[in-house]
């Protein structure tokens, strides 16, 4: 996860006001098929700005945030002013720095597809206890086959500055194999909406690592496109899109 710690660098702000939040359900997944109980301690892996991580602690567990990036780490630092359950640790999903056999679950939210997936399987079996699960929640954008999701999608295959070579690695949310041979899984997707104003809009595609930045030779195009598509799809000023969050858990396995 090293070489993609600083894709994120320079969007903090616009991760933190307009990025996706995780929905409910996600804990009551976990709770009702996986025993995440209020006293389990979860280790957030590739943690961002602690978006998932908040999930937990408002559950009342404590979290240790794993993330490499620095201007990620200072935001989710911030989030200790409300939850003392909260520690904050400068380190990637291969070498987290955790003690073995230390958490309950390992939980990864938009970071599972910048690891390199064998080392960090590796790292996860070390730090997690005895029948521990690992946790990959994928809070995204509905790609259903609405006109809608095709516009959207044919932007970030013409401005995105490096969309088309990322997509494969973002499949690993759709097919996922069994993280532990012989272990318990569990999948579900809970689906919603969003209702956007065109603010929201241009903030949230800023945020992911493909949108361009400013002064950047295709930053004016992707606003320009940005605009025209949410003239052509809002109504009464706010637009709506599908939304969708893939829960999978893994269960390590006894032997």
């Amino acid at each position: 996860m090293t070489e993609h710690a600083e894709r994120f660098t320079g969007r903090v702000a616009d991760y933190e006001r307009y990025r996706l939040r995780y929905p409910v359900g996600v804990l009551d997944i976990l709770r009702e098929r996986c025993g995440l109980l209020e006293t389990s301690l979860v280790a957030d892996v590739g943690a961002g700005t602690g978006m998932l991580a908040e999930s937990f602690l408002e559950n009342g567990n404590r979290v240790i945030a794993v993330e490499p990036n620095a201007e990620m780490r200072e935001a989710c630092e911030r989030l200790r002013k409300r939850y003392t359950g909260l520690t904050v640790v400068a380190a990637a999903a291969e070498a987290t720095t955790l003690e073995d056999a230390s958490v309950d679950f390992v939980s990864v939210g938009r970071a599972w597809h910048w690891f390199d997936r064998e080392r960090a399987l590796e790292e996860f079996r070390r730090i997690l206890r005895p029948e521990g699960w690992v946790v990959l929640a994928s809070n995204r954008r509905g790609k259903d086959a609405s006109t809608e999701a095709k516009a959207y999608e044919e932007i970030l295959m013409e401005f995105g500055t490096d969309y088309r070579e990322l997509q494969s690695g973002y499949r690993v949310y759709d097919d996922m194999p069994p993280l532990f041979a012989g272990g318990a899984e569990v999948r579900e997707t809970i689906r919603g909406e969003q209702v956007l104003t065109l603010e929201e809009l241009l903030g949230q595609t800023q945020s992911l690592s493909v949108a361009p930045l400013p002064g950047d030779a295709k930053y004016a195009g992707m606003q320009g496109a940005l605009r025209d598509f949410f003239a052509r799809f809002q109504r009464d000023g706010v637009l709506r899109l599908g939304t969708a969050c893939s829960v999978m858990a893994c269960r390590v396995s006894a032997g």
